[in-house]
């Protein structure tokens, strides 16, 4: 039977409560679609800036021109039309949780019963000295997927022969571990087919990523002398760059770059940091049953932004704590059953055009942490077969999960 046959009811004349979803990615999405499609006790409204939204999860493919960026683009229609999601395009500027409303940017107010915010990332300012918004637009970060990517592939492209792509990648935690990794792989598998003595520097933060002995074994195999990774040790870590010389400057040495991707340290979104639900760590405490701030009542955090146990910050991610969150204020405001959380992460991470590795994470949640409960990382060694239909269902998981999140 499906949800909605389950779903409670309103009585004729009841009030419905209302919920807020604040952002549109992944995670906001999903809990906007569960929510309504939970109850039609319910008035869910969903406020996102965008009209269309880009993920960034395969934006990689994009880069290496595997997939174009409509392929990667998406709607809100399905939401409003068959789901019943109140869809505003507009920003949140403030959220008052003792009045329980918040402001827009456009004027308009919004009253709420409960708030799902899914802020996704924002960028630590200062993280590297001369890295502000406006040399972005020079040393594009293209974490946050459309326009950014979109100038990161208009450099690649420009970029000549023997050119060297520099690309930083940020310390732990951050959106996405094995992104970096994926880009500089997929950027290569560019490089090999048009522009062959170029090189690719990655500068990083860290002394070790994940599934390094993966990407290695990709790197070695599909593009052999092409990639060189400096460890944190090495470099000391990177503390500056040089917009106009483009530069980037570490501890012991300076790098100069033909095209320079630049991945800062990230924390929760501003409007997570507007709204004091973050602590000292950068990231959003919460109830990990609920996701429910544990700063600020009323308001549950999801995605990227929550600091969730040992979860992952990927879409997947996103998606199924939405779902833990929708059901939980679902039962909190309706009356419906209380399910125990199940949270769960799948990705797959494209070597070459016919090398795939995947990933099968699930959690558990206790009301004070979460936690692995199992994990399968492809590995060093798998037959050629079993990479190329990684490959094939790689494009099938994206059409499903993204059917799954917008409609």
């Amino acid at each position: 039977m499906c949800i909605a046959a389950l779903r409670p009811q309103a009585a004729r004349g009841q009030a419905k409560a209302r919920v807020v979803v604040i952002g549109g990615g992944a995670g906001g999405a999903t809990a906007a679609k569960y929510l309504s499609l939970g109850s039609e006790m319910l008035d869910v409204t969903l406020v996102e800036p965008k009209a269309r939204y880009t993920t960034c999860f395969f934006s990689n493919l994009y880069l290496a021109g595997l997939r174009s960026l409509e392929s990667l683009t998406h709607g809100y229609e399905t939401l409003a039309q068959k789901y019943g999601v109140r869809v505003i395009h507009d920003s949140v500027t403030a959220i008052d949780p003792l009045a329980k409303n918040m402001s827009l940017e456009g004027g308009a107010k919004l009253s709420y019963d409960r708030v799902v915010l899914a802020p996704g990332i924002g960028f630590k300012a200062g993280a590297i000295e001369g890295y502000d918004d406006a040399a972005m637009q020079i040393m594009p970060h293209a974490w946050t997927a459309g326009p950014q990517t979109e100038l990161l592939r208009q450099q690649l492209e420009s970029m000549a022969d023997g050119g060297v792509f520099v690309l930083v990648a940020p310390p732990d935690p951050f959106r996405c571990p094995p992104g970096p990794y994926e880009r500089a792989s997929l950027i290569a598998y560019y490089f090999k087919q048009y522009k062959p003595r170029a090189k690719i520097l990655i500068l990083d933060a860290k002394d070790s990523f994940f599934a390094q002995d993966v990407f290695e074994d990709g790197w070695n195999r599909h593009y052999p002398g092409m990639i060189e990774w400096l460890p944190g040790q090495f470099t000391g870590g990177i503390k500056a760059v040089d917009v106009k010389g483009r530069l980037i400057k570490t501890a012991g040495d300076t790098f100069k770059a033909n095209v320079a991707n630049v991945i800062p340290a990230q924390e929760a979104g501003r409007l997570a940091q507007q709204a004091r639900l973050v602590d000292q760590s950068g990231w959003c405490p919460i109830d990990p049953m609920t996701f429910e701030s544990k700063l600020q009542s009323g308001i549950h955090v999801i995605g990227d932004a929550a600091k969730a146990g040992n979860m992952a910050k990927s879409a997947f991610a996103s998606n199924s704590q939405a779902k833990v969150c929708a059901f939980a204020i679902l039962a909190a405001l309706t009356g419906s059953e209380r399910f125990a959380p199940h949270l769960f992460n799948t990705c797959y991470t494209l070597l070459a055009a016919d090398d795939a590795v995947t990933s099968a994470i699930s959690y558990n949640a206790d009301p004070e942490t979460i936690k692995v409960n199992d994990f399968f990382f492809s590995k060093v060694g798998d037959n050629v077969e079993t990479r190329r239909e990684a490959v094939r269902e790689a494009d099938g998981w994206y059409a499903a999960f993204t059917h799954d999140i917008f409609g």
